[in-house]
């Protein structure tokens, strides 16, 4: 098995939806077991070296999952921890690390810590969590507000005080500032990688250190009181223990050899300088900390924006550190829905180019579409305040062929499946050249053929606004590859440094572009290229 300076890419599956096999309707890690040859194996499947899994553990699913009651089990709904076990042996079978969802920030109000302390003030657990007298007009302690709409803070009346919420009510806030709390969410890493977990992906970690005398938080100018987007989120999150924290954590991850975490974090860039963010991230273990770089995910359409933020975070890097680009998961909508199905070929191909390990979302790799849901099916509750509108059109069941409900379930699945499974499925992309199956399968080739993508030296070479084109080059060691994206609805002819004429890859694998004399070569629109020099 690789280690993590070697892996091409992280595939993440979200377990409701990716397989159910047992026929509730619900994906289950038995699931998961069973299609790893998707993932990794010498026929058909993608080539990628690892896996993130979604939440899994015990949970009142208020959050799908990251409302945990129980961090050391697996819910019945996706199985056991027998079944967990027999994942990471058959995944570490075919070369696949194990990732899996690790939150820090807060636990479930069904969990038996938050019980005792809200049952009894004055039991040792009341502590775990952040509670604070109300102000003097018996209001909030602060203006604080949940990411899900409303204030952050709940009023407990059996103690008159109030319990902090960055998310829903029924995720309170563990108080990081209490050795104890950290004692026991080390001792949750040690359970998963005593399994032999390979990593974590550290859920909402700039949530964990808060500021310390809880002071309001600024509006934003033209920002509504009381809204999440209102305030610049100054004090709520991002607090000086933040990194003290992180790196107790990655020294018991460290304890245990060629292991990794990534950080889920979302950079703002109303409290400060965007690389100063994922700066303090690296910062805190470099030697095997990553953070997510989402930027991507929010950028305007165009070669310049895309440009502009590669160079940014590149130069932001020091030597050996891991590049995480993300650019699609389980709470945004679909690439292919956000900008359109050919321009998703052209995000495949920046992704799967760039250095380091990038994230490739379930569904992505054939073109799955955000899936309209019907008010009465919905199950996410972040639809009921209003913030997000609601993230199951982006999690809608993996579509694996042209069977009923598009192979994922014998049974009515918890969501409904796209209306055009028949054509956008597995089975049938692996039967066609010029598929996005066939397309990702390509790339990942390419990652897994040398360091180059993985390990090489990004060069920026043409960002050309008016075009609407960005050319930039990887090299490493005696290796060149340079990769041509047009970004226009247009046909674009592009000079290249170099009389390069050998195109291996283009985002129509069944499609060659025009070469021309003297590295000249025409893109046709939303066409990407990759030319080996």
């Amino acid at each position: 098995m690789k280690t993590w300076a070697n892996v091409n890419a992280l595939y993440q599956i979200y377990p409701r939806s990716f397989k159910d096999s047992n026929g509730d309707g619900i994906g289950d890690l038995r699931g998961i077991i069973d299609y790893l040859d998707h993932v990794r194996s010498k026929h058909h499947s993608l080539g990628i070296d690892a896996v993130w899994i979604s939440p899994f553990y015990t949970s009142p699913m208020v959050d799908m999952g990251y409302d945990v009651s129980n961090y050391t089990d697996v819910d019945p709904i996706f199985g056991t921890l027998a079944d967990f076990k027999e994942l990471v042996q058959k995944a570490h079978n075919r070369g696949i690390k194990v990732v899996i969802d690790y939150v820090p920030n807060h636990t479930s109000s069904e969990h038996p810590w938050f019980k005792q302390a809200i049952g009894d003030p004055k039991s040792p657990k009341r502590d775990y969590y952040i509670w604070r007298k109300p102000a003097p007009n018996g209001a909030a302690p602060n203006n604080w507000v949940s990411l899900f709409g409303g204030s952050a803070w709940e009023f407990d009346p059996l103690s008159g005080e109030y319990y902090l919420h960055s998310f829903f009510k029924q995720q309170p806030d563990l108080n990081w500032e209490n050795p104890a709390v950290r004692e026991e969410m080390k001792n949750v890493l040690r359970f998963w990688l005593d399994l032999g977990v390979d990593g974590f992906r550290m859920d909402a970690v700039n949530h964990m250190a808060k500021d310390l005398e809880w002071r309001d938080e600024p509006l934003r100018e033209g920002g509504v009181e009381g809204t999440y987007d209102g305030h610049v989120r100054k004090y709520s999150k991002y607090g000086p223990q933040l990194v003290p924290y992180l790196r107790e954590l990655g020294e018991v991850i460290e304890e245990y050899p060629d292991r990794i975490m990534f950080f889920e974090s979302i950079v703002d860039g109303s409290i400060g300088p965007i690389a100063e963010q994922y700066r303090m991230l690296y910062d805190v273990n470099p030697r095997i900390g990553v953070p997510f770089n989402f930027g991507g995910m929010w950028l305007p359409w165009g070669a310049k924006s895309y440009g502009d933020y590669i160079r940014e975070f590149q130069g932001m890097l020091k030597p050996g550190e891991i590049a995480g680009y993300c650019f699609s998961n389980h709470d945004q909508p679909r690439i292919a829905s956000r900008f359109g199905k050919e321009q998703a070929r052209i995000i495949a191909m920046l992704l799967l180019t760039l250095p380091g390990i990038p994230t490739v979302y379930y569904g992505d790799e054939i073109g799955m579409e955000n899936v309209p849901v019907d008010p009465s099916q919905r199950t996410d509750m972040s639809a009921q305040s209003g913030v997000f509108g609601g993230r199951d059109p982006f999690r809608t069941p993996m579509q694996w062929d042209s069977s009923k409900n598009a192979g994922f379930s014998t049974h009515e699945p918890w969501l409904p499946v796209a209306k055009n499974y028949k054509r956008a499925n597995v089975a049938n992309e692996r039967r066609h050249d010029g598929s996005f199956l066939t397309l990702y399968r390509h790339l990942l080739a390419i990652r897994n053929h040398d360091e180059t993508m993985k390990r090489g030296d990004y060069r920026e070479l043409l960002i050309d606004e008016t075009k609407n084109v960005l050319v930039y080059e990887r090299t490493y060691e005696s290796s060149t590859y340079i990769v041509a994206l047009n970004f226009s609805n247009k046909q674009r002819h592009v000079t290249l440094p170099y009389d390069a004429h050998h195109v291996i890859l283009t985002t129509n694998p069944v499609k060659q572009p025009k070469t021309h004399t003297h590295g000249r070569i025409t893109l046709r629109p939303y066409e990407g290229a990759i030319i080996f020099v």
